[in-house]
């Protein structure tokens, strides 16, 4: 029974974390869609890299970013970890994201377009590997966080944007 208890205590510790990094993934869609045009300027401000193309695309922004952090960072007391856990697990994911618009750009693919596993492995593993050791995760927690991440996050899209929320259905 003890043995069950823990395995339990620890499948709601993952959950907790899925759900800070379904905040500060899902936070800058939500933002966007609630202030519309206001406050949107790319983080990148328009700059080309070497090879022509944008640092990051128009839709980074500092109000993604901002948002982002925020709200993770208010939601992680509610599930047990500090402020400032919340807040270093969005920058690292928000990194990461920034990691694959930056890698998309340079492979040439389209704004807003689906590259599977890209667009959701450094946004959730990033995190993960940086506060391991604060979030109390070994590896196959990690491994299983990320897949799980993944499958949410697509079937998450298609349902946001049935709703309107995005403009897109990856």
């Amino acid at each position: 029974m003890l043995y069950i208890a823990r395995m339990l205590q620890h499948l709601l510790h993952l959950a907790a974390i899925l759900l800070l990094l379904g905040v500060a993934n899902g936070t800058p869609i939500f933002a966007r869609w609630i202030f519309r045009q206001h406050f949107d300027t790319p983080l990148d401000n328009g700059w080309l890299f070497v090879d022509g193309r944008p640092l990051f695309g128009e839709s980074k922004t500092l109000r993604g970013i901002l948002t982002s952090v925020v709200a993770t960072a208010m939601v992680a007391p509610l599930v047990g970890f500090s402020w400032i856990t919340g807040a270093g697990l969005a920058s690292a994911a928000m990194l990461g994201d920034l990691f694959s618009s930056f890698t998309k750009r340079r492979l040439n693919r389209p704004p807003h377009s689906q590259a599977l596993g890209l667009d959701q492995i450094p946004e959730s593993l990033l995190p993960l590997l940086l506060l391991h050791q604060a979030l109390g995760l070994n590896l196959w927690d990690m491994l299983g966080i990320v897949a799980t991440f993944i499958i949410l996050e697509l079937w998450l899209s298609r349902l946001l944007f049935r709703l309107h929320i995005r403009d897109r259905p990856y």
